[in-house]
């Protein structure tokens, strides 16, 4: 909770500096658990616009959004981590201003932000979001311009994430052209993109006690399964969705090798 002494000039400064505290101790304790580089690195919207594919746009108006949904930036300077502490003292005259201005009651105007999927990504009012987290609040006031893309993203994308989108829409465009004949060598593509999965899966199910007769099949479904459940992960950026859905399915087989394959007492 912030603090409130009555002295609005004295408490932002206070504000400004426990925020830069709370940035320092997140790095330490990001080391300590020896968490990815990139936890923290706030998320660059031309990069992650180009990873996962541009498709359009549409103005969504006035909205209230999640401060914890605010992840990213337009802009390049990355005065602010990814929860938007401030990453250095150069920010803070104006952010020393917003925070006292909050403090007196003054009305701030809606920020400018761009949506994808899950993530809003600021183009104006940088200074306002990291205020507002500091104080304690959840929501804020912004004008939405959702950006549509071919893959979806959830709260969990990080930098380190971007190549493999990338890779990963480049791999279903490619399937897509191969089913209708555009790309060179699809029939190879499209057998291939099968058999050479299936025979590697179909021996690790039999070593599990499925009949031979039966392996081939079950990693045919293995395989479809796999995919549709990564098709389904792109399509939606649920990750929640996608892993529960996964968990349900190594349940279910975990119920039918105990079935077969049951315990000696």
């Amino acid at each position: 909770m912030a603090r409130d002494t009555g002295l609005p000039e004295t408490d932002a400064q206070f504000d400004f500096g426990r925020a830069r505290r709370r940035r320092a101790m997140s790095r330490l304790a990001a080391a300590l658990r020896r968490e990815p580089s990139d936890v923290n690195v706030i998320l660059p919207f031309d990069e992650v616009v180009e990873a996962l594919g541009r498709r359009g746009e549409r103005r969504l108006g006035l909205q209230t959004i999640p401060l914890d949904s605010i992840v990213g930036t337009v802009d390049r300077s990355r005065e602010f981590d990814r929860a938007f502490r401030p990453t250095s003292s150069r920010v803070r005259p104006r952010w020393e201003r917003i925070a006292m201005a909050q403090r007196k009651g003054q009305a701030m105007p809606p920020i400018d932000v761009y949506r994808i999927g899950e993530l809003h990504f600021v183009k104006d009012g940088h200074h306002r979001v990291s205020v507002a987290r500091e104080l304690g609040h959840e929501v804020i006031e912004a004008y939405v311009t959702e950006v549509i893309t071919e893959l979806g993203a959830d709260l969990a994308i990080r930098m380190h994430d971007l190549a493999l989108k990338s890779h990963e829409r480049l791999f279903f465009e490619l399937y897509a052209h191969a089913l209708q004949g555009r790309a060179p060598g699809s029939a190879d593509f499209l057998r291939d993109i099968v058999e050479s999965w299936l025979a590697p899966i179909a021996a690790i199910r039999a070593s599990q006690g499925i009949a031979s007769d039966k392996a081939r099949a079950q990693a045919r479904l293995d395989l479809a399964m796999t995919r549709g459940l990564l098709l389904d992960l792109l399509a939606t950026g649920d990750r929640a969705g996608a892993d529960a859905a996964a968990e349900q399915a190594i349940a279910l087989y975990e119920a039918w090798s105990a079935s077969v394959n049951p315990s000696p007492n």
